[in-house]
C-alpha cells in the first residue's frame, strides 16, 4: 500500500499553504480588530483565491469549478483551516447540491458561483429545527404557479454576503416534502432580523432571516419536492469533511507553535520543552494529530475509489466527530503551553481556541454525531468502523 502523496497532490497542498501564508495570516490581525476585513484586503484575497485556482474546489470543471478529487480537496481544507478568523471561507465552497439544478439553474446560479460572482448560503437551522430538520416550521405553500415562502431561519453563515439562500421549507407545511428554493436576498419579503455576535471572530456574519410572503416560481426549486432533506444531509457530509480537515489545520498550526515556543522559553535554566508536563503534552497533541491525519485522509481514499453513499454518510460523521474533539483538546494543550501569552489575542492559539469550539456544534453537534455512528452500528455492525476494506 502507498501512502504518499502524488505529485499532483504535493503541488495542490502547497500551493494551498502559499497562498494561506501569503493572503491569510498577514490579514488576521486586521480581521480580528475589525470583525472583518477592509475592502482593499478583501478584493486582494478575492482575486488571489482565483489566482491559486482555489475557487469552487468542490465542482467539476464544466460547472466552473477546480474539479479537486475528495483527497485534493482535503489537502486545501487542511492548509486553509490553519487560518484564523474563519478566513478559510473566503476561499468560496458553492453547495454541493447547486450541481443538481436544471441547466436554467446552473447557468444562473451555480457557474457564477463558481466563479465568485455571486454567493449562495444556506438557510436549515430555525429557533425550533436544529439536528431535527423535520421540525422546520418554514412553508412554501402553492399558489398558482408560484410557492409563497414564511418562516425565519437562524445561523446562516455567510448570510451577509451572500445573494443567495438555499431555503429548506416544508411544502404546504408538510414534513414529508422537505424542499430546497432558491431564493434571491433581494425578493420582497427577505429581510434580516438580527445579526447575533458570536464567541469566535468570524470573517463574514451568520444572520437571521425572515421570510414574509416571498413569492418564487417552480422554477426555483432545487431538486424536486421532497429531495430536501436528502439533498440538505449530502451538504452535511460535505461540510462535516470541511470542517474535519480544517480541524486538523488548526490543531496542526496550534501544535508547531506550542512546539516552537517550548523549545525556546526558558524557565528554571532550561527550555520548558524538558519537563516532563510540556513533553508529554507535545507528545499527546503529535499522536493526536497523527490519528486524525490517517483517519481524514483513509476517508477521504476511500471515497475517491467509490465508497458507498451510505457509508460516506457515516464516515463523515466519525471524522466530524473525532476531528473536531481533537482539535479542542490540542489547541487548550497549546494555549497551557504558552501560559499567558497563549491567551492573548493578538496570539493566533488563542484565536484557534475560540474559532474551533463551534466544530463541536454546527453542522451536527458531537451529540447527534454520535447518535448517527450508534445507528449506522445497529443497522451495519461494528465493521462499518473497524474493518479495513
Amino acid at each position: 500500500m502507498d501512502l504518499r502523496l502524488s505529485e499532483r497532490e504535493r503541488e495542490i497542498q502547497a500551493r494551498t499553504r502559499d497562498f494561506v501564508e501569503k493572503f491569510l495570516f498577514p490579514a488576521e490581525l486586521e480581521c480580528e480588530e475589525r470583525q472583518g476585513l477592509t475592502p482593499e484586503t478583501y478584493a486582494r484575497i478575492k482575486q488571489a483565491v482565483l489566482d491559486y485556482r482555489l475557487n469552487a474546489v468542490n465542482h467539476a470543471v464544466e460547472n466552473g469549478g477546480q474539479g479537486y478529487s475528495i483527497m485534493e480537496q482535503m489537502l486545501c481544507w487542511e492548509e486553509l483551516g490553519k487560518a484564523t478568523c474563519g478566513l478559510w471561507a473566503l476561499a468560496w465552497l458553492p453547495a454541493k447540491p447547486l450541481e443538481l439544478g436544471t441547466p436554467e439553474q446552473k447557468r444562473e446560479y451555480l457557474l457564477p458561483a463558481c466563479a465568485g460572482r455571486r454567493r449562495a448560503s444556506f438557510a436549515v437551522t430555525e429557533e425550533g429545527a436544529g439536528s431535527d430538520p423535520s421540525l422546520v416550521r418554514t412553508t412554501a405553500v402553492k399558489k398558482g404557479a408560484k410557492y409563497v415562502i414564511n418562516g425565519e431561519k437562524w445561523f446562516v453563515t455567510s448570510g451577509d454576503i451572500s445573494d443567495i439562500l438555499i431555503v429548506h421549507a416544508h411544502v404546504d407545511g408538510d414534513a414529508k416534502k422537505p424542499t430546497l428554493f432558491l431564493v434571491d436576498k433581494g425578493l420582497p419579503g427577505v429581510r434580516v432580523k438580527r445579526t447575533p455576535h458570536f464567541m469566535h471572530t468570524f470573517v463574514h456574519e451568520h444572520p437571521e432571516f425572515v421570510f414574509e410572503n416571498v413569492e418564487v416560481g417552480e422554477d426555483r426549486i432545487l431538486g424536486s419536492i421532497g429531495q430536501g432533506f436528502e439533498l440538505t444531509k449530502d451538504w452535511f457530509v460535505e461540510a462535516r469533511l470541511e470542517i474535519a480537515a480544517h480541524c486538523l489545520g488548526a490543531a496542526t498550526r496550534a501544535a508547531e507553535i506550542a512546539n516552537a515556543y517550548a523549545a525556546g522559553r526558558v524557565q528554571f535554566g532550561r527550555p520548558i520543552r524538558q519537563f516532563q508536563s510540556i513533553e508529554f503534552m507535545i507528545a499527546d497533541m503529535a499522536v493526536e494529530i497523527m490519528a486524525l491525519k490517517s483517519m481524514i485522509y483513509r476517508v477521504a481514499w476511500e471515497i475517491d475509489q467509490g465508497l458507498d453513499r451510505k457509508l460516506v454518510h457515516a464516515r463523515a460523521s466519525a471524522v466530524k466527530l473525532f476531528g473536531s474533539e481533537v482539535a479542542g483538546r490540542v489547541i487548550d494543550k497549546a494555549v497551557q503551553v504558552l501560559g499567558g501569552r497563549g491567551y492573548m489575542r493578538e496570539n493566533p492559539v488563542e484565536r484557534l481556541y475560540r474559532d474551533i469550539r463551534v466544530d463541536r456544534i454546527w453542522e451536527g453537534t458531537s451529540e447527534v454525531q454520535r447518535v448517527i455512528i450508534g445507528g449506522q452500528i445497529a443497522k451495519r455492525g461494528l465493521g462499518v468502523y473497524t474493518d479495513w476494506v
